[in-house]
């Protein structure tokens, strides 16, 4: 075999092994679908899931209650990282944890709480470094909150359409040409994420229900798992003009073409 061509194989088994993966959960419950897939793009047995806690205001339940229910799927490992707030000591521990895990689960409550901790660069910069080298990242309502570069804090007037009266914070970001929100249906959580959109009108607003994940690859192609349904938005030429779609579960859709698949 030339160099040539070893160097041409490298390069595209290194394009099929990157994959940048995410799963969205609108909160409530996590269907066994969303959960199986999850656990897939794990590794399976031969994975490891790290859940992240710091949301909730009762971390030690949040972990117990992911981990009963992935036992319930699989035997694959699941392991608690350190409570928050943290110190240099688990901050270390942390990041050994994460140098091994092949899935990273962030639990609901407050998306603040998550974003106060990762206040931090290292911690940061990290998981960026994780999700561009095939770690599979999910989160349920605050967790998934978190998931786009403008997160919405779930402060601000939601009687009115007017983006500029919603609160948002610097999220984590793994996903910068969307807005998320959660529990969206069940809540009726239209307003806030329909005047973000206006407000930011490049980008596309992604709501998504309770029971209902949406499935990310490639930050592009997307596919709703679950009970419910995800409603698309999108900002026309035209001002205060706005279309939507609804994604029933097993519908696919291309985040970078705007259309379904």
């Amino acid at each position: 075999m030339t160099r040539k061509l070893s160097l041409l194989l490298f390069f595209i088994s290194s394009i099929s092994f990157a994959q940048e993966r995410l799963i969205l959960i609108g909160g409530g419950k996590r269907t066994p679908d969303i959960l199986t897939k999850f656990i897939e793009f794990s590794g399976n047995e031969n994975g490891k899931i790290l859940v992240i806690p710091w949301a909730s205001g009762e971390q030690e339940i949040a972990f117990s209650n992911i981990k009963n229910e992935v036992a319930a799927l699989s035997k694959i490992s699941v392991e608690n990282a350190p409570l928050s707030p943290l110190n240099a000591e688990t901050k270390t521990k942390l990041l050994a944890q994460l140098k091994t895990a092949k899935g990273v689960f962030f639990c609901g409550g407050d998306q603040n709480r998550i974003m106060d901790v990762l206040k931090d660069e290292e911690l940061f910069k990290t998981m960026h470094e994780m999700y561009k080298n095939s770690v599979i990242f999910a989160g349920t309502s605050a967790g998934t909150a978190i998931m786009s570069e403008i997160m919405i804090s779930g402060e601000g007037d939601f009687k009115v359409i007017d983006g500029s009266k919603v609160e948002t914070k610097k999220g984590l970001g793994l996903m910068n040409e969307i807005i998320v929100d959660q529990h969206f249906i069940k809540r009726q959580r239209q307003n806030r994420l329909i005047g973000l959109i206006f407000k930011n009108p490049t980008l596309l607003g992604v709501g998504i229900d309770e029971n209902t994940a949406l499935v990310v690859e490639q930050n592009r192609y997307a596919e709703v798992l679950g009970e419910s349904q995800v409603m698309i938005f999108e900002t026309l030429k035209q001002p205060n003009e706005m279309k939507f779609l609804m994604l029933q579960k097993g519908e696919k859709f291309d985040l970078k073409k705007r259309k379904k698949m």
